[in-house]
């Protein structure tokens, strides 16, 4: 049973490699609006399955119970987050954290689109000639956190029931709870652009589009994902390794790390699935600049 968004059809799930086109109507990107039209294809599929995104083992009540919190703290954003099929006409850049970002000179050009993506603690001061300055939305997940301004939506990865709880209380109480790394306990954003993304949609994402059954997507990939679904035409820019292979970041030396890798993720594979989709015209590819170690 796949699981389905809050509204619509079910989701597509086409072969990215034949270059299908993705279809844009099923609303993934929710504004906290995980209720119980949702709840029971969440259980059977994903939070109960034996192969959950990161591994949690809860019972189904503290996912309701999550839920119910996020619902009374955000009780004005208990609808689908509407991606307007009628004005769709617009664009969206991705920008992903790759040291190939590095000289690329880009800023001015991210900065044209309609809608800017960022990936966690991705800084913009001092890079702005290479990564532009404009963030309307930042996905994160509480491990990878940070303060936003009052303009850029705070768009949150559930990899676990955790990740919903840390939202309610980061906003309320605080967060006093352990994770696998230190989580903020606060944090600083506009509550009335606070959204979620459907956890079905990264189990969708890791098989439809991944064609994996474990680990679970990057948010870098995930994050492309989302915003073909957003826009009617991805731009996608500083993914993928250096000319040497090295996963650095481009706020970091080059390969200062050489035993940075992509974790639990398949960056490997999620860099040839871009490329492929770049070659489909399903989105275009920005290179950036493969830096010599």
């Amino acid at each position: 049973m796949n699981p389905r968004p809050l509204l619509g059809p079910d989701p597509p799930v086409e072969n990215p490699d034949v270059g299908e086109h993705v279809a844009v109507a099923a609303p993934w990107l929710l504004q906290v609006a995980l209720t119980q039209s949702f709840v029971h294809s969440v259980q059977t599929d994903l939070l109960l399955s034996d192969q959950q995104l990161q591994f949690e083992r809860r019972s189904f009540t503290s996912y309701q119970r999550a839920v119910d919190g996020l619902l009374k703290t955000f009780p004005s954003i208990s609808k689908v987050a509407e991606v307007s099929l009628v004005d769709r006409r617009r664009t969206c850049a991705v920008v992903g954290n790759s040291v190939n970002l590095k000289g690329s000179r880009y800023g001015h050009l991210i900065d044209a689109h309609d809608v800017v993506l960022r990936m966690n603690y991705a800084p913009t001061k001092g890079y702005e000639e290479d990564v532009g300055t404009k963030t309307s939305h930042r996905l994160m997940y509480p491990e990878s956190a940070l303060d936003l301004n009052d303009s850029t939506h705070l768009v949150l990865l559930p990899f676990k029931i955790l990740d919903l709880e840390w939202l309610q209380q980061a906003f309320t109480t605080g967060f006093n709870g352990t994770s696998y790394k230190p989580v903020r306990a606060t944090i600083r954003a506009n509550k009335s652009l606070v959204m979620v993304v459907n956890p079905g949609f990264i189990a969708y994402v890791n098989r439809a589009w991944l064609g994996m059954r474990r680990g679970y997507p990057s948010t870098g990939f995930l994050a492309v994902i989302l915003a073909l679904h957003m826009c009617d035409e991805v731009h996608v820019f500083g993914y993928g390794a250096d000319r040497n292979g090295n996963w650095s970041h481009y706020w970091g030396k080059v390969g200062e790390n050489p035993n940075f890798k992509t974790g639990l993720h398949h960056g490997k594979h999620e860099y040839h699935m871009l490329r492929t989709m770049a070659v489909h015209q399903q989105l275009k590819f920005f290179r950036g600049c493969f830096q010599k170690a």
